[in-house]
Order: C-alpha cells, then sequence, then structure tokens
C-alpha cells in the first residue's frame, strides 16, 4: 500500500474509532442504568453487575461497527473533500476507485474481527448473561422466606409454612413436599437453607415429625426426627425454551428450523454489510465545492436506516417461512451493493464510458 493509501487507511480508522467510541458510550450509559435498576430490583446479584456490563459490551460493539464504519468513511472522506486534498489525489489519479483499496483492507480486519464477536463471543456472552440471571431468580426465589406465608421454593413440589423467621433460620415449620406419588408432610421446631459448593440447595428441619404415604390409602408412615434434610428440585433449564439469541452457531448452522437460520444469517449479516456500505460510503461521501463538510450526511443516515429496517423485515420473512431460506437476507446485501455500485461507477465516470463505448446508448 502506497502513501496514500496508508494515509486514507490512517483517517477512516481514526474517524471510525471516534464514531464507534461516541455512540458506545452513549448506549453503555443507558444500559449501566438499566443494570442498575435490576440489580436493585434483585433480579441480578449486586456483585455480577460490571461482569454483565462486560459481556453486553461486546453485543453492543457487534451492533455499532456496521454503523461507526459507514460513518466514519463519510466523515473521513468528507474531511479531506473539504481541505481539497481529494482534488490533489484527483490531479495525480487517485479516484474514488483507487480509495476503495485500503477502505477495503479496513473493512477486511474490521469483518473478520467481527465475524469472531458476532458468531462465537457474543452468543457466549448472551449465554453467561441469561445464566447469572436464571441463577439470581432461583436464589431469589429461595431466599424469600417470610413469616406467615406459605412459600414454594422450587417448581412447586415443596411448599414451606413458617410462623417466625430469623435471618437465616425458620421456627415452628409446616412442609408438604410431593415424592413421586407419595406426599411427605413435615412438622420441625427449626430449620435452616443449606447450599452446598456444587450449588444444590435443601432444608435442614430439627426436631419434628415426618408423615409419609400415598393419599386416598392407610399406607402411612411417622417418623420422628432430631434432624432431617430434603432436596428442593430446581427447574429444568434443559426442557424450557433456550432463547435463539444464546445457542451457539455450529448448532445454528446444522439447524432447518427457520427460528435458527434467520438468527444465523442475521449473525453473517455484521461482517457482509461492512462490504455493502462501503461502497456506499465513498460516492455519497463526495461532496460539491460549497456543500458543508455533513451535507451528505443525512441522507447517508436515511439509507441506513432504510437498510436496518430492511434485514429486519427480511429476518421477520424467514422466520414465517414467508420466503426460501436460501435467499434469507442476502438479497438485502446485494441490493444495497449494486446501489452502492452504481453510485460508484457514476461518480468515477464509469457509466459514461459505457454509454460513449455502446453505440445504442450513445444514440439515446
Amino acid at each position: 500500500m502506497n502513501l496514500i493509501g496508508r494515509y486514507v487507511f490512517r483517517e477512516t480508522l481514526g474517524a471510525w474509532l471516534a464514531v464507534t467510541l461516541v455512540l458506545f458510550v452513549i448506549l453503555m450509559t443507558n444500559q449501566f442504568a438499566e443494570i442498575l435498576d435490576d440489580a436493585a430490583a434483585d433480579l441480578l446479584p449486586r456483585d455480577a453487575v460490571f461482569a454483565v456490563l462486560a459481556l453486553t459490551s461486546l453485543r453492543y460493539v457487534t451492533v455499532l461497527t456496521p454503523i461507526g464504519f459507514f460513518l466514519g468513511i463519510m466523515l473521513a472522506l468528507a474531511r479531506l473533500n473539504r481541505d481539497s486534498e481529494m482534488a490533489a489525489m484527483a490531479a495525480c489519479g487517485v479516484g474514488p476507485a483507487r480509495l476503495l483499496v485500503p477502505i477495503t483492507l479496513l473493512a477486511t480486519i474490521l469483518a473478520a474481527g467481527l465475524a469472531w464477536l458476532a458468531l462465537v463471543k457474543t452468543p457466549d456472552a448472551s449465554r453467561q448473561i441469561e445464566m447469572i440471571r436464571t441463577q439470581a431468580a432461583e436464589e431469589l426465589q429461595l431466599g424469600v422466606l417470610e413469616a406467615g406465608q406459605f412459600t414454594t421454593p422450587d417448581s412447586g413440589d415443596t411448599v414451606i409454612y413458617a410462623r417466625e423467621v430469623v435471618d437465616t433460620e425458620i421456627r415452628d415449620v409446616f412442609v408438604e413436599h410431593e415424592d413421586r406419588d407419595r406426599v411427605v408432610v413435615i412438622l420441625a421446631d427449626r430449620g435452616r437453607r443449606v447450599q452446598d459448593s456444587s450449588g444444590g440447595v435443601s432444608f435442614v428441619f430439627y426436631d419434628g415429625r415426618r408423615y409419609e404415604g400415598r393419599p386416598g390409602t392407610r399406607d402411612f408412615r411417622i417418623v420422628d426426627f432430631g434432624e432431617h434434610g430434603i432436596p428442593v428440585q430446581r427447574r429444568d433449564v434443559e426442557a424450557e425454551s433456550i432463547p435463539v439469541e444464546i445457542k451457539p452457531s455450529e448448532q445454528l448452522w446444522r439447524s432447518s428450523d427457520p427460528l435458527d437460520q434467520a438468527e444465523l444469517q442475521a449473525r453473517i449479516s455484521g461482517p457482509l454489510s461492512l462490504f455493502a456500505l462501503m461502497l456506499l460510503a465513498v460516492p455519497l461521501s463526495r461532496s460539491r465545492p460549497r456543500e458543508g463538510r455533513f451535507a451528505r450526511l443525512g441522507v447517508g443516515m436515511l439509507i441506513y436506516i432504510i437498510y436496518a429496517n430492511t434485514l429486519a423485515i427480511a429476518r421477520l420473512w424467514v422466520e414465517r417461512g414467508d420466503v426460501p431460506t436460501w435467499l434469507g437476507l442476502w438479497w438485502v446485501h446485494g441490493l444495497l451493493g449494486i446501489v452502492g455500485l452504481t453510485l460508484l461507477a457514476r461518480e468515477t465516470g464509469a457509466l459514461t464510458r459505457i454509454r460513449t463505448a455502446d453505440p445504442v446508448l450513445a444514440g439515446t
């Protein structure tokens, strides 16, 4: 890469970093406030606030990189236009097409990093966030034992009533626990919740009586005990519906479910969008002599909003099965690429040369 190419590469990289950083700070400030609200409402462990914030930042980097790259190219090349550096480059034979060389190199580097984030790290971060929130919900459910109220600490198999709650100890306890086809009723003077190193939770009761039997029969057993424990069965996470956002990309690739295919194509769309937006940003950044630096920025933002919403609509069509998965979201990138190539060809004069070379077009 020559001197001009390195210069354009450096300018575009700096503009991309600046735009992405500003957008990142704005979004993360709002996200930090939401995470603090969840922690205040006991929906999230307080010691996990910064861990969740860091994991969430990966998702925002994945989302912001394309728009930051698009705006970065427009701002960098618009500055070169304003300072007449583009005119000097054009006099040396460096046109818009030559500018694509360093910008394409930068887009390739960013696309490789974005593909790694979108396909590997972001789903893994989403899974960790889901695990933290699920564990917090379970801990909250297990930890809420109020005096004079019936509490279900698991999926509904166990009901606990305590007349008095003192710190982690419950007193004058009534427990009903379903064990397959048998019902266990426990009356105890006191009890407490115990959690082992593997995360398993159980309740230990002291000085009480256990009644066990089948309802409707005389098959009952009564046992007095000094200490007795009952494990709490947590929810079966595997049996629940797994959000598509946390599924590994390998699993999505092997699946034929339209929801999984739509998610996989959305993850791949990030790196692909860099190249489609690059083709559009170069011709849009070229301004007339009396136009300001940000004259075309509004047009660029409008096109990006239309592009992003069209991707969202195309994804919905794939999820509903309205379009085949082989068409999926790819047509949106292809359409934007064609628009960018057309504008770039007009900017470089390629369309004029084609019309001049074609007798039919020249006659028209």
